[in-house]
């Protein structure tokens, strides 16, 4: 092939450039600058315990060395060489259920200036790495932009896994239209949310199979799709299942295709199932199973993607409306499903589901603190780091971040955070990042570092 006209193919293409650039970078980091952590407790994102003091080497943006004698290092300019002073280092946080285009806007600014959206993502993108996580797994909203202009260094924020826009039904979850949007004509004009690439609208195998491939060829790293009713949605009761087993199976034949999987947001034991009966691999939320479907989703080996969710999400609903009575519906379940999941041994991942609020995404980490409920703060950390790694590497080679996360281990993609104090003996300290992450680093990158000051 013509190398100019490559060059032009690649430019003009918005996907190869980013493949091109992606590649480049990560080639360019493998061979670059040191840091060197000198006298540091080690939390590798698996076990229940700290190491002895320990010395861990960043090679460009991956763990090149753990030891617990000196690591000879060169001290060139390219080297930054830091005292732990015995502090926590551990892997840096991921949130399986993110909402980046959502978080901060409003209901009513989410189908408003794409521009003025976009750069409060970028900025909430920006206070979600400086509260450690570094990364997401965004289960729908347009957020392939914002990821391209983290991964090119536009935008500070964490590694994005995306799903694209979620796919519902008519009247299904994430179906945000209004009443004056219908009739819908089947090939018929999009509708702003659609237009957005929010959620799309797909109301028989075929048109899954389309818009399922669509996020795909956009980068999607999953499909999600909504297989019963939700809280926030206006038209989508809490016990109605969605999607048809035809429509299902075709969501998930488009991504076995692609070598991922399908997410499916589901509540009720009715959803749960069509979904897992479907081939679905991970459930979101799950709030309402009943023991038998709990029973099912550990025997079938199915992830179930949880969040602990706070009262102030409930409580941020007004007073008689559809989406409070729906919560008030939904948030007794929430304790039942984690004893449910951790009776049977459930493979349970761990996330947030923030939307429209700022003040609750910087509640991020107290969110995640919040598991101290169920679980020891060993166990919600290992939830946070290596558990919630082992489902983003579900998705193959549409990974876009190829390599081992959520683990300080020798060779894994250098995503750290030095915490101040000892986390495993208070879970807590990981709600006040401001004061307690001293050194944030994500793919060999300092972000943060207060101990210079």
């Amino acid at each position: 092939m013509d190398s100019m006209y490559l060059r032009r193919l690649v430019s003009a293409t918005p996907v190869c450039a980013l493949i091109f650039s992606t590649s480049a970078a990560q080639a360019q980091q493998t061979s670059g600058a040191i840091t060197l952590f000198n006298n540091v407790r080690v939390f590798d994102g698996r076990g229940t315990s700290l190491s002895e003091p320990t010395n861990v080497s960043v090679r460009g943006n991956l763990i090149e060395t753990i030891s617990r004698t000196p690591v000879p290092v060169d001290r060139s300019a390219t080297t930054t060489i830091v005292d732990g002073g015995g502090r926590t280092l551990m892997p840096g946080l991921i949130d399986n259920h993110w909402h980046a285009m959502l978080a901060r806007t409003t209901p009513a600014q989410a189908f408003g200036d794409v521009g003025f959206n976009n750069l409060m993502a970028g900025d909430e993108a920006t206070d979600t790495l400086m509260r450690g996580f570094t990364t997401v797994r965004d289960v729908g909203g347009p957020v392939f932009g914002l990821k391209r202009a983290i991964d090119e260094g536009i935008v500070k924020g964490p590694r994005i896994y995306p799903s694209g826009a979620m796919l519902t039904v008519t009247s299904g979850h994430g179906d945000f239209r209004q009443l004056t949007d219908l009739p819908r004509t089947i090939g018929g004009m999009l509708t702003r949310m659609e237009q957005l690439g929010g959620a799309m609208v797909v109301d028989s195998p075929d048109e899954v199979r389309v818009r399922a491939r669509e996020q795909l060829m956009q980068g999607a790293s999953q499909v999600k799709l909504t297989a019963g009713g939700g809280v926030s949605s206006p038209f989508s009761p809490i016990d109605v299942t969605t999607f048809t087993e035809a429509e299902l199976r075709a969501a998930v034949e488009a991504a076995e295709n692609w070598g991922t999987y399908v997410v499916a947001h589901a509540f009720t034991p009715a959803a749960i199932r069509g979904a897992i009966a479907a081939g679905v691999k991970c459930i979101e939320h799950g709030f309402l199973m009943d023991e038998a479907t709990a029973k099912l989703i550990a025997e079938k080996g199915v992830w179930l993607s949880m969040q602990p969710l706070p009262e102030d999400l409930r409580l941020g609903f007004p007073m008689g409306s559809v989406q409070r009575a729906k919560a008030d519906e939904v948030w007794p379940g929430i304790a039942r499903s984690y004893e449910l999941a951790k009776k049977y041994k459930i493979k349970t991942a761990w996330g947030t589901d923030v939307l429209f609020s700022r003040d609750l995404a910087q509640q991020q980490g107290a969110i995640l603190a919040s598991l101290a409920r169920w679980y020891t703060p060993a166990e919600a950390l290992v939830m946070a780091t290596s558990t919630n790694a082992e489902l983003l590497a579900l998705s193959g080679k549409r990974n876009p971040y190829p390599g081992k996360l959520g683990v300080v281990e020798q060779g894994a993609l250098a995503d750290l955070l030095l915490v101040e104090g000892n986390p495993l003996d208070n879970i807590n300290l990981i709600a006040d990042p401001a004061n307690n992450f001293k050194i944030i680093m994500k793919d060999g990158k300092i972000y943060k570092n207060t101990l210079a000051k």
